[in-house]
């Protein structure tokens, strides 16, 4: 199957920063999925791209059942017997019977065993009153049961032919129990796209490495290693990189060779030694460039051949909010997942600020609090410094503070991007 690649041609805004909803415009409009597909084993596919539309090859269930244990019958025979019914047979789940009830009859019945032919109803076994007359079974069934009633009814749950999971869905076990109803052991999934990681900077130090004044240790990496953990992807460490341009162009390239996307951080502003972005320029396209929103200004968007560059800025916090933002869903377009933007939820603020910079989009670290009566509100991390990973870890999520805001008082309104909705448990 054939898939489209990126636009390749170079893209020019005339705006010096672009707005939050432009930059996700652009994202959606240049990625589509890049990677092939493949059956995958349901057990292997949790979190996977489902990449054809599952449909139900009959109906579920496929016959009318019982809900209950009890007694099943025709509810036309309910006034003729006056709820007094013989027990004509016994019928238990997986053993259907292909005989059609006796007119006036009723059957032993057990839960999700066939309906036979005129049953219609199901009464609780707890409801009935089981009696033996002359060596033969009989059942009282209390009246005003309604026609129906305890019977699931066969194509309840899916109609022959029903989708079930459309393409583009990331598979929850939702999905994967719903597909595995249906009888199917695999399902045609796009492979795990190809993503490298690399950090940039001579002040950066790798995990275990001996501190020196100066120097910092690489958070980002495993940060974003880790985040993107939870996507359907095959991880590359491509480790530091060095300040140097023709470090930098020599690693962007062989990682364009070889993987479906490179996610780097540092080097994406606009000082002397921030070479990522003159290297794309050099390598291939850059299709977007600072972003007029608080954290996360300096990053791109771009490609080297039809390798996709995303470039963070090296602040932790500002690379986690754009991964959040921007990246996750750029990686899911790309393998194959349907552009979904994660849900907000407005809550009322508890915090002040009393002066917003106009046209920029903030987004602050929330922690959800409730007051006095319960009432869920979310307040500000007390410091809003991008290079505090503590504050990552005490957020349940963001605060989305639009471009025409100026200013927000205790009690207003505000919307609040929980870190479930991109995957992420809350503390």
């Amino acid at each position: 199957m054939p898939h489209r690649r990126l636009l390749d041609d170079c893209f020019l805004h005339d705006k010096d920063r672009l707005r939050h909803d432009e930059a996700l415009a652009i994202l959606r409009e240049r990625l589509s999925p890049v990677a092939g597909i493949a059956p995958v084993a349901l057990a292997d596919a949790l979190g996977r791209v489902c990449a054809e539309a599952v449909t139900a090859p009959r109906p579920v269930p496929a016959a009318d059942n019982a809900a209950v244990d009890g007694y099943a019958f025709a509810h036309g025979d309910y006034e003729a017997t006056g709820g007094f019914f013989p027990v004509t047979g016994r019928i238990a789940a997986g053993h259907p019977s292909s005989d059609v009830l006796p007119i006036g009859g009723a059957v032993r019945i057990f839960t999700g065993a066939t309906v036979p032919g005129r049953a219609d109803t199901v009464a609780m076994q707890e409801d009935c009153e089981p009696h033996e007359q002359d060596g033969r079974q009989f059942v009282v069934i209390p009246p005003g049961l309604k026609p129906g009633a305890n019977r699931r009814k066969a194509g309840e749950d899916l109609m022959a032919g029903e989708t079930i999971v459309e393409a583009g869905t990331v598979l929850r076990p939702q999905e994967i129990g719903a597909i595995a109803s249906t009888g199917a052991a695999s399902v045609g999934c796009f492979a795990p796209l190809k993503v490298a990681v690399l950090s940039t900077g001579d002040e950066i130090l790798g995990s275990g490495a001996p501190f020196r004044p100066g120097a910092v240790y690489d958070s980002n990496r495993p940060l974003l290693s880790a985040l993107l953990a939870t996507l359907p992807v095959e991880v590359t460490d491509l480790g530091i990189v060095a300040d140097r341009p023709e470090a930098v162009r020599s690693m962007l390239t062989e990682a364009a060779a070889t993987h479906d996307a490179i996610l780097s951080t540092g080097g994406a502003s606009r000082g002397e030694e921030d070479h990522v972005i003159a290297a794309l320029s050099d390598l291939g396209r850059r299709h977007m460039w600072q972003l007029a929103i608080k954290p996360g200004r300096p990053m791109t968007f771009g490609q080297i051949g039809d390798s996709v560059v995303l470039g963070l800025p090296g602040n932790p916090v500002a690379a986690f909010v754009c991964f959040v933002l921007y990246v996750r869903q750029a990686i899911l377009a790309l393998g194959g997942a349907a552009w979904r933007e994660p849900r907000r939820y407005v809550l009322q603020a508890d915090f002040e600020i009393a002066r917003k910079k106009a046209d920029r989009r903030e987004f602050l670290r929330g922690v959800l609090v409730e007051d006095d009566r319960g009432t869920r509100r979310v307040t500000k991390f007390a410091r809003d410094g991008s290079g505090l990973i503590t504050s990552l870890r005490e957020a349940d999520g963001l605060i989305e503070i639009p471009e025409d805001v100026t200013a927000v008082a205790s009690g207003d309104p505000v919307r609040f991007l929980p870190f479930s909705e991109v995957g992420l448990p809350s503390p």
